[in-house]
């Protein structure tokens, strides 16, 4: 058996190696601050454990599995990091600093099987899910990289976070855990295709955090072209279970509706939005398309988005335009990866 990762770890999972090798207890909290708080990369800056003790830990365990590969920065702040896994696949995630925020969004899967044709990380196919320390370690690497204190994460990266929803719950333990980073629940948000019975698990066991669903047709028809999971769950009932999220989390849960050219961004489409979601707790955000190599989708032009969401507006919808960063850097989420991906024969 390989090393185990303490990334990813809290002190419970820590105590049975702590007692085997006959430490006290609080040898636990001590490790999980050295790695989280401190963002230590080796055993030796662990300044406050005993020599043998670190010896001992070396013999079991690791500290991070992943390697940098390559990274992009924009103009406009935002880095995109792909980072290594153990078995030499790859995954991206993305710092977004904006004034005290710093978000890390980050991938649940590598790829993803949804299929999306106007998805980057779609268009390359699904590998596998990601495991709880692998989601973790995202977030600790970009931590590292950059000596920033991450205090935002969504997950909008490569995959579908609800078709892994055991790693990913076990992955948000360490992310709220005041011995993990400590970022407040409503301070993460769950991006969605459409899982309704995940969206209800979710609203059970997390009513705090926030719930996106990527909508982005008001009808089955088109929605069927654009998300091809919509023929397993239509909008009707996808709907139903965002309408039992609300009424159990007593939160507003955001509609992502990325907008493409003569596709999805004509004004019949913006008046089906508005009588689907009249009478909902629903914030409307508006995603202008990012341009994909592989894809015929073109981006709505600036005239049409503000049209959209002018129509949006004086309907009484609450919509927002997303601001698109990393216009520079391949900012479409799987383009770096893809691109990575060709140049390594396809192993990832």
């Amino acid at each position: 058996m390989g090393h185990k990762n303490l990334v990813g770890l809290l002190p419970a999972d820590l105590l049975p190696f702590i007692r085997k090798v006959g430490e006290s207890p609080y040898r636990a909290e001590q490790i999980t601050r050295w790695i989280y708080q401190h963002q230590a990369s080796s055993f030796e800056e662990m300044k406050n454990l005993p020599i043998a003790f670190r010896e001992n830990l070396a013999g079991e365990y690791l500290i991070g599995q992943e390697r940098l590969l390559t990274q992009q920065r924009s103009q406009d702040g935002a880095t995109k990091y792909l980072f290594e896994l153990k078995d030499r696949k790859a995954v991206e995630c993305v710092l977004i600093p904006h004034r005290k925020r710093m978000t890390v969004c980050l991938s649940s899967q590598v790829g993803c099987p949804v299929g999306c044709p106007f998805c980057a990380t779609g268009l390359s196919g699904f590998q596998r899910n990601l495991d709880f320390s692998e989601i973790v370690e995202q977030a600790w690497r970009v931590g590292q990289e950059t000596s920033q204190k991450i205090n935002n994460l969504v997950f909008m990266g490569m995959g579908e976070p609800l078709l892994n929803y055991e790693q990913l719950t076990r992955a948000l333990k360490v992310f709220q855990s005041p011995h993990g980073f400590g970022i407040g629940v409503r301070h993460i948000t769950i991006s969605t295709v459409g899982i309704p019975e995940k969206i209800i698990q979710l609203a059970n066991e997390w009513p705090q955090i926030n719930l996106a669903l990527s909508l982005h047709a008001p009808n089955n028809d088109l929605r069927n072209r654009l998300v091809p999971l919509n023929q397993a769950f239509p909008i009707p009932l996808l709907l139903r279970a965002v309408d039992e999220s609300i009424k159990k989390t007593g939160r507003r849960v955001t509609l992502e509706y990325a907008l493409w050219k003569d596709i999805n961004d004509q004004r019949e489409y913006a008046y089906e939005l508005i009588s689907l979601l009249r009478g909902r707790l629903i914030h409307v955000n508006l995603i202008p398309g990012n341009p994909v190599l592989r894809s015929s989708f073109i981006p709505s032009s600036g005239q049409r988005v503000m049209t959209f969401a002018r129509i949006l507006e004086e309907n009484k919808i609450p919509v927002t335009i997303r601001q698109s960063r990393g216009q520079d850097i391949e900012a479409a989420c799987g383009e770096l990866y893809a691109t990575q991906k060709k140049e390594r024969g396809g192993s990832q």
